[in-house]
């Protein structure tokens, strides 16, 4: 249905409308912008700077807009698959430039006319030729920057900045190798006019160096801003700068300061090493229009907390203030109870701050701010922010759900919104179907206002718009915010309980078997076993004589079904308790990653073949407490993320960031699992073992290894450059998506990998054995309602091997149909090497299964 009237629209969109949660009253007003397409967002908000450039804000320009007034669209600025990240960056032209300026991550240095300053003689020219452009325009140099321009003492000297510039009001000389305190004096000695000087990463101005900044202090009588510090000297004119109104292009000069802040509305003077908060400026007279004010990281050595709540208190307009709590005002209690006028404290609600205060909650929300060196490559600075920046949902049609996600970045509206607890925006995705067609979709995003909003105010919203504590949201807030000490302590006891419940297993040493072993289910009057599949492998290779198919699962002896057998389907299909089946009661047990991991940790705790292994949607404390201790003691700490119940490593990534963990949840519940950093190889290959294991009993336990087993290869070379962890190919071994299959029969290369290694592969089998022996001892030792006496089956079962050839258990996985056995020859490299076509696979498993007979077969 093409969507033409409104009707249309709902008609279509229903589904869509509820999922974004948009109100009713708002829908006429969408589809009317969907139909225009209209993006008037710029008509109501502006977008500021904020944390000294490293963040952005969303402020409202407009007069007043009341709760659910509007609607507004946001664009998609980037839309992708979490593989093909990089792979975009580097292809679609703009587009790294595009996203590193939108995650505030871009090279924001100057040149100066675009002349690189490499060399004495470069430097001298380009500062002879500013010279004389504005001498010749009769105009003066305000401004100067000579950032990372390799200007020594020697080239200082030369310059003779004060001869050539003695109006100069801001000096950058970043990022030089300055040595000498003398000539920098020397040089700014004439320079009286000086408000802004920076020498930040010179020699010269090393932290240990307190002699300079001592001596500037004295010399210059304007100086208002050192590096990054707010001078005991500062007034309207650095708290200007800081706010954006004064820089190189308005150095200030041409204004009259005492009105130069009246339009300021959000100030960040976060980290400026502020000893004084002076009245003179921070008053209503100056700063009228001020609601955001950022105080973090300022020690006001020379201030009582009495009087910088006294000199606050004056600033009536002020809504949202960040400061440190405790810290040089105070505690919550004491700031909330002098400054009632202000709403929002360190991006919380006043009231829910303070009633959380004391339950050990998020207390002090400082942003995660990007941190990056110039010599970063863009796409690296990219990769590494964008946990902050993007979003994700799924496409669906009719038929099924994508099993990838989506991944996208709003427009530079859209990503200049902030967290707050109380937000006053409410954002959601949004698909546009305009031929009513999953194939004519366009994806936008929504923001409406959910509270009254008046100019100035910023606009915010709630990061994790629904989630409380039961789905860890503290933990969570982690990707945007540094963990404050009570979250991370928090975090810390999590991970210690986590570990102290494993010291504690059920299976303590090896587990006896008294029963008597099963027997064989053969008819004693010869006649066939009848089988009922759906299996085409089945119907394909069983030709064994003492089984027979049937066409009905009630007339079979044996069901061998990849549907999931439980009581609706037996009920279907008319089954009695005395027919065998395919699958074990509760084998979710074992098949599924997480309840896999916790099963292992129950029975054993922490062995040496089981990485360790966190279910994210109820552990995620508890992983963080691990990547913290370990990042505290510079360990490896890259981590796999795996879906509980996805194959072919659907929706799998391998991060080592804690933002990454955090925001990787959202996708669907994961495991995140501590990745294998040194495996052994190949050919400088990754690789994998599939083993296939039948199972006859638990009680008692009897199990089985087939001979035949076989290796899965990555396509590329093995590394952990950061740039390679997106590659499936370099760290995946199961192909799919039309990608190479690199299999390789066991009979071809452990000979090579015998040679390549000097080892025994026989001794790399034996430990592999214990393991998979293992594995079903703890299922029966945690889940004895597994045991049934009608139950057999075949698992795949995933090993890899590390570095110092110990296997390390990936998967269990249900295999009602081997597939790969089935379809190729395979041989017995343990054995002679003798061929076994895909018949003789399942004619042995059967025989195995039912009629306790062994070929190429092991017991474990």
């Amino acid at each position: 249905m093409k969507v033409q009237e409104l009707e249309d629209f709902l008609e279509v969109h229903g589904a869509l409308l509820a999922s974004a949660g948009l109100p009713p009253s708002l829908h006429e007003k969408l589809f009317d912008k969907l139909s225009a397409d209209v993006f008037d967002g710029g008509n109501f908000f502006e977008i500021e700077p904020v944390e000294s450039g490293r963040q952005r804000r969303l402020v409202f320009s407009s007069q007043r807009l009341p709760k659910l007034g509007d609607v507004f669209l946001i664009d998609h600025a980037w839309s992708f698959r979490l593989t093909q990240a990089r792979s975009q960056l580097e292809q679609i032209p703009g587009l790294v430039e595009r996203m590193a300026a939108l995650m505030c991550v871009a090279d924001d240095v100057e040149e100066i006319d675009n002349v690189e300053l490499e060399g004495t003689s470069d430097i001298e020219s380009v500062i002879l030729h500013i010279a004389a452009e504005t001498e010749g325009r009769g105009e003066k140099t305000y401004w100067l920057e000579l950032d990372d321009g390799n200007v020594t003492d020697e080239v200082l000297h030369k310059l003779n900045l004060s001869a050539k510039f003695p109006d100069l009001i801001g000096l950058s000389m970043w990022n030089n190798p300055l040595e000498s305190v003398e000539e920098v004096m020397n040089t700014v000695a004439g320079l009286s006019k000086l408000r802004a000087l920076w020498l930040n990463e010179c020699p010269v101005a090393s932290n240990k160096n307190d002699e300079l900044q001592d001596a500037l202090g004295r010399m210059l009588p304007h100086l208002e801003i050192y590096n990054r510090k707010l001078t005991n000297k500062y007034g309207l004119w650095a708290v200007g700068f800081c706010a954006g109104v004064f820089s190189a292009n308005h150095p200030g000069h041409l204004f009259a300061e005492d009105q130069a802040l009246e339009d300021v509305t959000s100030l960040d003077l976060s980290e400026r090493d502020m000893q004084t908060f002076s009245p003179h400026v921070f008053n209503p007279e100056k700063l009228p229009n001020l609601t955001s004010l950022n105080l973090r990281g300022n020690p006001f050595a020379n201030e009582s907390a009495e009087s910088l709540l006294a000199t606050i208190q004056t600033l009536k307009s002020l809504k949202s203030l960040q400061v440190d709590i405790p810290g040089p005002l105070g505690n919550a209690s004491s700031i909330a109870e002098a400054l009632p006028f202000v709403l929002e404290l360190n991006g919380r609600s006043r009231d829910k701050f303070l009633g959380e205060e004391n339950n050990d909650t998020m207390s002090n929300l400082e942003p995660r701010l990007p941190m990056f060196s110039k010599e970063e490559p863009l796409i690296e600075r990219v990769m590494s922010a964008m946990w902050q920046y993007i979003n994700t949902y799924r496409l669906a049609d009719e038929e099924k759900l994508d099993e990838t996600p989506i991944w996208y970045v709003m427009d530079e509206l859209g990503s200049a919104l902030r967290h707050s607890d109380v937000p006053n925006f409410q954002v959601a995705p949004f698909m546009y179907l305009p031929d009513g067609t999953i194939q004519s979709a366009i994806s936008y995003s929504l923001l409406w206002p959910v509270q009254d909003v008046s100019s100035g105010d910023e606009c915010t919203r709630d990061y994790l718009f629904g989630i409380g504590e039961d789905r860890q949201r503290s933990s969570r807030l982690a990707a945007w915010f540094h963990i404050p000490s009570e979250v991370s302590n928090r975090h810390e006891n999590a991970y210690d309980s986590h570990m102290s419940a494993l010291k504690q297993p059920i299976v303590r040493e090896p587990i006896a078997y008294n029963d008597p072993p099963t027997s064989s289910i053969f008819p004693q009057d010869g006649a066939f076993l009848s089988v009922f599949s759906d299996i085409p492998g089945i119907s394909d290779f069983l030709t064994h004589p003492k089984f027979k198919l049937v066409e009905e699962p009630k007339e079979a002896d044996i069901v061998w079904t990849h549907m999931q057998i439980d009581d609706e389907f037996r009920k279907a299909a008319g089954l009695q308790p005395q027919q065998y089946v395919n699958q074990f009661p509760s084998e979710e047990c074992i098949v599924m990653k997480h309840n896999l991991a916790e099963t292992m940790q129950k029975a054993y705790g922490t062995p040496s073949w089981l990485q360790p292994t966190y279910n994210m949607d109820l552990q995620l404390a508890a992983l963080f407490g691990d990547f913290l201790q370990r990042e505290e003691n510079k360990q490896n700490n890259l981590w796999i993320v795996k879906p509980w119940n996805m194959a072919r490593t659907i929706d799998t990534s391998i991060v080592g960031s804690l933002p990454a963990l955090a925001r990787l949840v959202e996708t669907g519940p994961k495991i995140g699992q501590k990745y294998i950093e040194q495996p052994a190889l190949y050919k400088g290959r990754k690789f994998d073992l599939r083993y296939i294991v039948l199972l006859r009993s638990l009680q008692p336990l009897e199990i089985f290894v087939c001979d035949v087993f076989w290796g899965r290869f990555s396509n590329n070379q093995y590394t952990l450059e950061t740039n390679s962890l997106a590659e499936y190919e370099t760290h995946f071994t199961v192909m799919n998506y039309g990608r190479t299959m690199n299999h390789l029969d066991t009979h071809s290369w452990v000979p090579e990998f015998e040679k390549e290694h000097n080892v025994k592969w026989q001794d790399i089998h034996r430990r592999v054995r214990e393991v998979l022996r293992a594995v079903f001892e703890g299922a029966a030792a945690v889940h004895p309602e597994m045991k049934s006496p009608t139950s057999r089956a075949i698992y795949g079962v995933d090993i890899m091997l590390d570095a110092s050839f110990q296997p390390k258990l990936l998967e269990v996985t249900y295999c009602p149909d081997c597939g790969r056995a089935a379809k190729y020859d395979v041989r017995n490299v343990l054995g002679d090497g003798e061929l076994m076509k895909g018949s003789e696979f399942y004619n042995n498993v059967f025989s195995c299964l039912f009629l306790n007979e062994l070929k190429n077969i092991s017991p474990l």
